[in-house]
């Protein structure tokens, strides 16, 4: 859809007003065409099994790569960004091991809801004013945000692989309206990482093989959400209190001390999440979990995977008091929770009764893989 230069400008003018009114902190244009090394890295990435069992990535490459294939009438993207910013570094709860730490965005409201209701609304004032057709998109659909954002000037992908901008640093939720509108495409951001490695050396589990290059097989937040099966050990240690993602990388971006404070008006975060008991979140079956967790992004990833997260940094706590809830998660319905559980229980609890109820345990457990975690969580107490 052509549109005069005069049109254009009062365009992007009503689509500013319309962003800042619905709270967005950054807003920015480019085109279809900007990204055209993302494609070949995404490529690389997949190619090195650096995705893990996100399949959806390699079953997208070509629309990921290409914002035209996925929408062959779209001549503009306009590229919004929303800070989330904390109000502390959110790497301090690690001193406090009997309580889960949540990465930040998860501790409100799905930002998938909250900010494409927003896009929605100006969508429609752009439709309103210039016709045409608009997409809105938050983060499921197979379009490269981060690279979109770069190329639009709302900052660039740190050594983190993460967007870092000079007024927000790391902290930025991102959504992208695709629009048949011709709207004139703002500067591309440039790099301004230098020489610092700060994300990198603060990665707990060692997750890039490189700068600007992440394995997310080795990533907390893939295997604390994404990964649906059981923790793998060499990693559980190394996860500590995390329970729901990881911050570490982005808390450490230097960047951050141009950041403000997200406005509570815009995404408040939920107190009971902000530190959350371990000994509380144990006692969840599937029903508390859910209302527990309704409307915040958590829930996604269903009770059993979380319960499993929360074992692993039980395990991790040093707490025995927080053996009872666990001996009663050895016999959960979930073989996904009962390993987890073992390998809390091999921690905290005295030679002498893991000895016991290993002993049990193979007896009785019909699930091989947890059997597994009886004989590896001390497997010099545990005999077949």
């Amino acid at each position: 859809m052509r549109t005069s230069t005069s049109d254009a400008a009062k365009l992007r003018a009503l689509i500013d007003a319309e962003a800042q009114r619905a709270g967005f902190d950054a807003i920015a244009v480019t085109t279809p065409d900007a990204i055209p090394l993302a494609p070949a890295r995404l490529a690389e990435f997949v190619a090195d099994g650096f995705h893990g069992s996100m399949d959806w990535i390699a079953e997208t490459l070509e629309r990921r790569g290409e914002p035209s294939t996925l929408w062959p009438e779209v001549r503009s993207i306009i590229v919004l960004a929303m800070n989330y910013g904390p109000d502390h570094d959110p790497r301090d709860l690690q001193a406090r091991q009997d309580r889960g730490a949540i990465s930040v965005y998860a501790q409100n409201r799905d930002y998938h809801d909250v900010i494409k209701g927003r896009l929605k609304e100006i969508a429609g004032k752009i439709v309103a004013r210039a016709g045409g057709d608009v997409k809105v998109f938050v983060d499921t659909a197979p379009v490269m945000e981060k690279p979109l954002a770069q190329a639009a000037g709302l900052g660039w992908q740190g050594k983190h692989t993460n967007l870092v901008s000079r007024e927000h640093g790391s902290w930025l939720f991102l959504g992208t309206i695709f629009t048949t509108a011709e709207l004139a495409p703002d500067r591309a951001e440039i790099d301004h990482c230098g020489s610092c490695r700060a994300c990198l050396d603060a990665c707990p589990t060692d997750a890039f093989p490189a700068p600007y290059r992440l394995d997310a097989r080795r990533c907390i937040s893939y295997l604390t959400i994404e990964n649906k099966g059981p923790i793998p050990h060499e990693f559980r240690e190394k996860i500590g209190n995390r329970i729901y993602g990881c911050d570490d990388c982005l808390a450490a971006c230097p960047w951050n001390k141009f950041a403000r404070a997200a406005s509570e008006a815009k995404l408040a975060a939920r107190d009971d999440l902000r530190e959350p008991p371990l000994a509380d979140l144990l006692e969840l079956d599937d029903a508390a979990f859910r209302a527990f967790f309704s409307g915040s992004p958590i829930k996604r990833i269903g009770r059993d995977r979380f319960i499993r997260n929360v074992l692993i940094a039980t395990g991790n706590s040093g707490d025995a008091a927080l053996a009872i809830p666990v001996r009663g998660l050895l016999d959960d319905a979930s073989p996904l929770v009962r390993g987890a559980a073992i390998w809390a229980l091999a921690r905290l609890v005295p030679d002498a009764e893991y000895a016991e109820r290993a002993a049990t345990g193979l007896k009785t457990e019909n699930d091989a893989a947890v059997r597994e975690e009886w004989r590896l969580a001390r497997p010099d107490r545990a005999h077949a």
